[in-house]
C-alpha cells in the first residue's frame, strides 16, 4: 500500500482506533471523578496519532523517526495508564485486554516502521532532486 497522506499509516489508524476507545472508557463516572487522569490518558493517545502525522508530515525519515519514538513513549503511557485504570476499578478486565492487545499491536508496528525508516535508501520526499 503506498501511503499518500498520514491517513493511509496503519499506525497512525490503529492510534486512532486507540483514542477512540480511550475517549469512551474515560467518560465513565468513574474517570470524571479522577479528572486529572482521564486528561493523561486521553492526551497520551491523541499524542499517538499527532505525532505519527507530524512526523509524517515533516518528510525526512530522520524526523520521522524522532516523532515515532515519541509516539512510542506515549503509546506505552498509555499501556502503563491502562493498568492503573484497572488496578482503580476504571475498567473492566475485559477493557484493560482490548487495550493491552491493541498498544501491544501499536508498539510493533511503530517498531517496524522505525527500522524500515532507518534501512531505507531514500529518507523522505523532501530530500527527492526530481532524477
Amino acid at each position: 500500500m503506498k501511503i499518500e497522506q498520514f491517513e493511509d499509516i496503519e499506525i497512525w489508524q490503529e492510534a486512532r482506533k486507540l483514542t477512540q476507545i480511550v475517549f469512551k472508557i474515560s467518560s465513565s463516572w468513574q474517570f470524571n471523578k479522577d479528572f486529572r487522569f482521564r486528561d493523561q490518558i486521553r492526551a497520551a493517545s491523541g499524542s499517538i496519532m499527532d505525532n505519527t502525522a507530524e512526523g509524517y508530515g515533516r518528510g525526512g525519515n530522520r524526523e520521522f523517526i524522532n516523532f515515532l519514538s515519541i509516539a512510542k513513549g506515549s503509546n506505552e503511557e498509555v499501556r502503563s495508564q491502562s493498568y492503573r485504570a484497572y488496578d482503580f476499578n476504571y475498567i473492566d478486565k475485559d477493557t484493560i485486554d482490548e487495550l493491552l492487545e491493541l498498544t501491544n499491536k501499536i508498539s510493533r508496528k511503530i517498531s517496524s516502521l522505525i527500522q524500515y525508516l532507518k534501512n531505507s535508501s531514500q529518507k523522505g520526499p523532501k530530500f527527492n532532486t526530481g532524477k
